[in-house]
């Protein structure tokens, strides 16, 4: 069976929510790995879950992408390896490169916590390949720097944008976003926390859930 490791830096919150939706939900194997022993080689994908590695000092996920860790993070990356960075996570793999851009202070500056609409731009990825293109969906964000933003959003493949209310300011409401190659992705949305029904509130919708049956089928696949 695949194995999936969830990478956990000092100040990580959301790793036992992947976990839980991985193992329970999506039927992967499926291991929380402290970030001092992570290596490259072990794990058919990767994944970087939310909160606040090293307390968001001096930027959020600065401190993080900066660590042995992300050095073999990005050696998986570019064997081909499925990444996936949620919120936190989202800014670890821009700040280690993996990612084009920058996620900059919401607009205004405040910590945002709110379920909102986005909509699914691209579906050729590991992660997205069981949405319809175009469909839109219902996740969590909590977040208090989550304004994505690069100088020229052509130069950027967007994967979930902001549907109606664009909660941070996001450039082109842009909420995620996926490498050239397709196989690294980041969203400030939390997927893990809307994959089951139980948690979802009245008017919404399960909208991760998709995101780790994709993944589940595409490493069963041999992505």
């Amino acid at each position: 069976m695949p194995r999936v490791a969830v990478i956990r830096f000092p100040g990580t919150n959301g790793d036992l929510d992947v976990i839980h939706v991985l193992k329970n939900v999506a039927g992967l194997n499926a291991e929380l790995v402290w970030h001092e022993d992570f290596r490259h080689g072990a794990y058919d994908a990767v994944v970087i879950p939310g909160g606040f590695s090293y307390g968001d000092w001096l930027r959020a996920g600065v401190i993080a992408a900066r660590s042995r860790a992300m050095k073999e993070v990005v050696i998986n990356a570019e064997g081909g390896v499925p990444v996936l960075g949620i919120c936190n996570g989202f800014q670890i793999l821009v700040e280690a490169g993996l990612l084009p851009g920058a996620l900059l202070p919401n607009d205004p500056p405040r910590f945002i916590t709110k379920w909102v609409w986005v909509k699914v731009n691209d579906v050729k990825t590991p992660f997205t390949r069981l949405y319809e293109p175009g469909e839109v969906v219902s996740m969590p964000i909590a977040h208090g720097e989550g304004r994505y933003f690069i100088d020229n959003v052509d130069e950027v493949r967007v994967a979930f944008t902001y549907f109606g209310d664009n909660p941070n300011g996001s450039i082109a409401s842009i909420a995620g976003v996926v490498n050239y190659e397709g196989n690294v992705l980041g969203l400030m949305p939390h997927p893990e926390r809307s994959a089951e029904a139980v948690l979802t509130p009245r008017g919404f919708v399960t909208g991760g859930l998709k995101l780790w049956l994709s993944l589940r089928e595409s490493l069963r696949g041999g992505w």
